[in-house]
């Protein structure tokens, strides 16, 4: 990263604190908060409070509350720890699957490569809704279960990316080297051929994250994902949008932070693809 903030645009450093500044909040505002984010607040006291309103009791509220009373700022950062672990968990459990899943299937090839893409072809026509509901049977709604959806319909991607990586690099003349010197197939597989494919990887699962934080929270809005009194910022939006007109804060604070975490998580993809391929080239130079 410290690669990537000296190379980087003014979009993609603001992108950098941006996604900063919502990991400190979501583990530091709900911390040090003066109220319970869960509890429901006084009804007739702080209901429905705009933005930047002070209450009753002179406690502050930067985006206002909901209609329970609850600070919607605090709940919004606390709802962005959860929002964002699972976007991430299930971004890199679905990458590390379609890593080692394209890996086997690139190296060895034959029958491992053919039932390996044919799995990956099966999940991929099946519609994600269909997953969604077979999850939603076996699992209670909830963090697990978002992981499991990410992981069973997110690592097709990663696994072809890192098979064709795999399959040119394993006809390279330093990998026939090692094989020449007692290398087994393991070992070369893992120690020369692995580490020089995982870059495409390493961009798609970078890239997946703002995907599957966006997938909770439609997950979450639909009432399948994070289940209230946790916040989420699918539910959350889904909390206020019978309220829209009324309190439109209270769906703004958690969707422009939805927007903002989906946006970032796009722009560092884009420039950690943009710097691969930048070393690569210069590898291709130094090596001719």
């Amino acid at each position: 990263m410290i690669a990537v903030w000296h190379t980087a645009t003014w979009r993609t450093r603001a992108a950098m604190l941006t996604l900063l500044a919502l990991a400190l909040g979501a583990l530091l505002v709900p911390a040090l908060a003066r109220t319970d984010p869960l509890a429901i607040g006084d009804a007739l006291a702080l209901r429905l409070l705009p933005p930047l309103a002070v209450d009753p009791t002179g406690h502050f509220h930067l985006l206002g509350t909901d209609a329970f009373g609850r600070d919607l700022f605090v709940r919004a950062m606390l709802a962005g720890r959860l929002s964002l672990a699972v976007g991430v968990a299930g971004s890199l459990l679905a990458g590390v699957a379609g890593i080692a899943i394209g890996a086997l299937a690139g190296w060895h090839g034959g029958v491992i490569d053919r039932l390996a893409m044919a799995a990956g072809d099966v999940l991929l026509a099946i519609p994600r809704l269909i997953i969604l509901l077979v999850c939603a049977a076996l699992w209670p709604p909830g963090a697990t279960m978002v992981v499991t959806i990410l992981v069973l319909t997110g690592w097709m991607g990663v696994a072809r990316l890192v098979r064709g990586e795999v399959r040119g690099v394993r006809a390279r003349p330093f990998v026939e080297s090692a094989r020449a010197m007692g290398a087994t197939p393991a070992r070369t597989l893992w120690r020369h051929v692995l580490p020089n494919a995982l870059a495409p990887a390493i961009v798609a699962i970078a890239l997946g994250v703002g995907s599957a934080v966006l997938l909770e929270s439609g997950l979450s809005f639909l009432g399948l994902g994070i289940q209230p009194p946790q916040p989420s910022w699918g539910n959350m939006i889904a909390d206020g949008r019978e309220l829209i007109v009324l309190a439109p804060w209270i769906a703004l604070a958690p969707g422009i932070a939805l927007i903002l975490t989906v946006l970032s998580c796009t722009l560092l993809g884009d420039a950690l693809r943009d710097r691969l391929a930048g070393d690569e080239m210069e590898t291709m130079r130094a090596g001719s």
